[in-house]
């Protein structure tokens, strides 16, 4: 298997798709491997991993150029998602011994204990649109509490991976700790098919709702699903240039490869929400794509493939198709590849269009009555996992912060805004209730509660309605 840079068409890396006996094999030695790791000291566990996040930061600018050239997405943007990842490891350590630490309580027999085990061996599947921040974030805190790991990275980025498993190794982690398996849905199969204790997912709603049916049957396999979202920003009021560069970032960042992006602006209607959609409109309309390395340095880049881009064309094409009025027409630029994708705006008001994510650079405008109007065509979705409020009125955002149904809610910031130090997931569509980032620690590890008395004491006396003993 290749992996090839969507904005040349040069091959990133080459390699050996694992089939389902070599991820067989891979999860044998990840479970021979789990128990010593798990008796590894918590201490010496956070050593290594802190050792992990020196070697990101010494391998910065080859992670960053690895990350840009598997995806597209531009060299300063790659450059942040590899310090995410270095980052994540102090946060992750925190929030480990936050939330799922150690801890006693004097009793009168003894102590009562809190402790948390891990559960063993954890798969993790990646995706290609952030490989290496957000699978990352799933393996720190996973090896943290003390499993052992199985790693399919996406198809798309393998190279991103295979980096990942070798800076952990050269970080001091034991052989087949972590194991990196290659390839596609037949892998990604065997894998969540094989004896495992955990599933770690970041990806699309239709793969999530695969998995969910796969675990059905297999209450012992946590899952944790991080998925996309269709998400809503109410712009209200205030200034319609500031309005438009939150919206513009909030939609079109990334190429609109975010989960977290806005797929719907929903503005009142009348001249301040037309304001709005022509600032935005006009400010969409100057974003820079260019290949990955270009200078000087672009807005975004191209989508993961030409095949990605030809899909949210054809989804633009069926809402056209509908009656979409188009704002903003795609320019198309004949110098770059098939795989990049300029921003477009539809008009939908009215239309009753697909509850669907659209995982490109495409914005639907929906004008609504009032505010109330608003929030309910914000909730009018399946998914739940990020929404923003633009307005100049808190008592507006009070009033929606108490109504919206989201994992994520953003005040005059871009949707896209979230922080490691916090948790990160959604609701219905979006997730399954284990948000990912700072609660990573909640499913990688699981409570054990003991009482404890050192000393062995007869409790025949707290034993209501004996009968005498014989004499």
């Amino acid at each position: 298997m290749q992996s090839t840079c969507p904005a040349t068409g040069e091959i990133v890396w080459e390699g050996v798709e694992d089939d389902a006996a070599s991820v067989n094999r891979r999860l044998s030695a990840a479970r021979r491997a789990f128990e010593g790791w798990a008796d590894t000291s918590p201490d010496r566990r956070v050593a290594i991993l802190r050792a992990y996040a020196e070697k990101l930061r010494d391998h910065a600018e080859d992670v960053a150029r690895t990350i840009a050239r598997e995806t597209g997405k531009p060299l300063w943007e790659a450059r942040q998602e590899a310090g995410s990842m270095a980052g994540k490891v102090d946060i992750s350590i925190r929030a480990q011994a936050e939330r799922a630490g150690f801890r006693t309580d004097e009793q009168p027999f003894g102590q009562a204990v809190l402790r948390h085990q891990p559960h063993g061996v954890m798969a993790v599947l990646g995706p290609y649109n952030f490989p290496g921040h957000l699978p990352n974030g799933h393996i720190v805190p996973a090896l943290l509490a003390g499993n052992a790991i199985v790693f399919k990275p996406s198809e798309q980025t393998p190279a991103t991976g295979e980096l990942i498993r070798s800076l952990l190794s050269e970080a001091g982690l034991p052989d087949n700790v972590l194991s990196v398996v290659q390839g596609g849905r037949e892998t990604g199969a065997a894998l969540i098919g094989g004896e495992i204790d955990g599933l770690l997912f970041t990806g699309s709603a239709a793969t999530g709702m695969v998995l969910r049916r796969a675990m059905v049957e297999r209450p012992h396999v946590i899952m944790a699903l991080e998925l996309g979202g269709n998400n809503p920003i109410i712009a209200w009021d205030g200034d319609p240039v500031a309005a438009a560069s939150i919206i513009a970032q909030s939609a079109f960042i990334t190429a609109g490869q975010r989960c977290s992006c806005a797929r719907r602006l929903i503005v009142p209607e009348g001249p301040a929400g037309e304001r709005i959609v022509e600032a935005v409109t006009a400010l969409a309309a100057r974003m820079r794509m260019e290949r990955w390395d270009a200078e000087p340095e672009p807005t975004f880049g191209s989508l993961i493939s030409a095949g990605a881009a030809r899909y949210a064309r054809e989804e633009v094409a069926r809402l056209t198709g509908l009656g979409a009025r188009t704002l903003l027409a795609e320019q198309r630029d004949d110098g770059l590849s098939e795989a990049f994708m300029a921003p477009v705006i539809l008009d939908v008001t009215g239309i009753d269009v697909p509850d669907r994510e659209i995982f490109a650079p495409v914005l639907q405008i929906q004008r609504v009555p009032d505010f109330a109007a608003a929030i309910k065509m914000a909730n009018a979705t399946a998914f739940g996992l990020s929404a923003g409020l633009v307005s100049e009125d808190a008592a507006l955002w009070q009033h929606y912060l108490s109504r919206a149904r989201a994992g994520v809610i953003n005040w005059n910031r871009p949707t896209t805004g979230a922080s490691g130090a916090m948790p990160f997931g959604g609701l219905g569509n979006s997730g399954n209730h284990r948000p990912s980032a700072y609660y990573a620690a909640d499913y990688c590890a699981y409570p054990v509660a003991s009482f404890e008395a050192g000393e062995l004491a007869d409790l025949s006396g707290q034993i209501k309605g004996l009968a005498p003993a014989a004499s």
